[in-house]
């Protein structure tokens, strides 16, 4: 670390993750409070590159989104519709298995399925779903249902939890994506979305899915109206549930795009303060392997300079044709398609060598960098 100057209070952090040593709380908040973003960035690439080297992953997905009906009221939500209110829409089995067969006719691997908290369906529909995609396309990798929804089939259809997840997994449910952890600070989380499971509960339920067998991930919406310390509290906990159950795959922080929101009124995070997220991230998160660069929210540029601050994997390449559930378009551009030759060239554009992914990041093949 002597290489390069720091903060003066940095030094002792760096003296640790040179050494290889777990941060504590108190180091999150003195990384958040610090306004030497070369020097994070720096610390957080260093473990970046002795975690994965050149080496950044992405995978040819679509996103499947079987209804946007939802009986929540998120603040930060762009996407969910009332029943009966304009813009509703809920897909039968065989729209969705119209999309899937567009998207495995580009090439996807993976099907990231998630939606609303639809009262009006059965468990049946999301079951005879995963098992009408399975039967068509049994090489696909199915990672669907947050752990929100998972919460919700459990009460609504009061079923057990093991017996939801044993039930969607036997109907063709792959792993899990980690939407709607939000951020689990009690207080903050109220106030953007009250409806929704707590944050202590998205961890429990993370257990048991891990238990089963299933990988999951995990994400944190930043950059609304939660502190520093709501943030570090976040990866603290997704830090010690990973201690318990081991079973989260990638780390991505979301960040939040107020237009279309009943948050509007917000700005939002600055690019400064996304780089300085996912540097801290890299650094707390020590027993998390993948950090993602989710390039739908932060812009495509934005995302190749996250690739030097502890990300190494840039998402999907998000198929023309695929409806998008955090409907936050970047800046208004609607950047939320890119071809698998564009993902490629940003991430070798960047001094990075692209390895296309499975779900479970198992590699299919890479590209020299350029």
């Amino acid at each position: 670390m002597s290489a390069f100057f720091i903060d003066r209070k940095l030094e002792p952090l760096a003296t640790r993750v040179e050494a290889g040593e777990r941060l504590s709380f108190e180091d999150g908040m003195t990384l958040f409070a610090s306004d030497d973003l070369h020097g994070i960035g720096r610390l957080a690439d260093t473990v970046r590159r002795r975690k994965h080297g050149l080496a950044t992953y992405f995978n040819v997905n679509r996103h499947l989104n079987p209804t946007n009906v939802c009986y929540a009221d998120c603040k930060f939500c762009g996407f969910f519709r009332k029943p009966r209110e304009e813009g509703g829409y809920t897909h039968n089995v065989e729209e969705n298995l119209r999309m899937a067969r567009e998207a495995h006719a580009q090439g996807a691997t993976e099907l990231h399925i998630v939606g609303g908290l639809n009262t009006r369906l059965p468990f049946s529909y999301y079951t005879d779903l995963l098992s009408a995609l399975k039967r068509e396309f049994p090489g696909m990798h199915l990672k669907a249902f947050t752990m929100v929804e998972l919460d919700f089939f459990a009460h609504f259809f009061r079923m057990p939890d093991e017996e939801v997840i044993e039930k969607l997994h036997r109907a063709g449910m792959d792993s899990c994506p980690g939407g709607g952890a939000e951020i689990f600070a009690e207080e903050t989380r109220r106030q953007i979305c009250s409806h929704k499971t707590d944050g202590q509960r998205w961890l429990d339920l993370a257990g048991k899915v891990h238990r089963a067998g299933i990988k999951t991930n995990a994400t944190m919406l930043y950059g609304h109206i939660e502190s520093y310390e709501d943030r570090v509290d976040h990866l603290i906990r997704l830090r010690e549930q990973q201690d318990k159950s081991g079973g989260f795959q990638c780390f991505i922080p979301l960040a939040f795009y107020p237009p279309g929101t009943q948050l509007s009124r917000l700005p939002g995070p600055s690019g400064i303060d996304s780089l300085k997220t996912i540097a801290v991230s890299r650094l707390l998160l020590d027993n998390i392997d993948h950090i993602k660069a989710y390039w739908v929210m932060l812009g495509k540029r934005l995302a190749q300079t996250a690739l030097h601050f502890g990300a190494n994997d840039f998402d999907g390449t998000i198929l023309k044709g695929g409806e998008l559930m955090e409907s936050y378009m970047v800046e208004g551009k609607g950047e939320n398609e890119a071809s698998k030759d564009e993902i490629i060239k940003l991430i070798s554009e960047a001094g990075f060598r692209a390895v296309e992914r499975d779900t479970l990041y198992h590699p299919l093949r890479e590209y020299a960098a350029a």
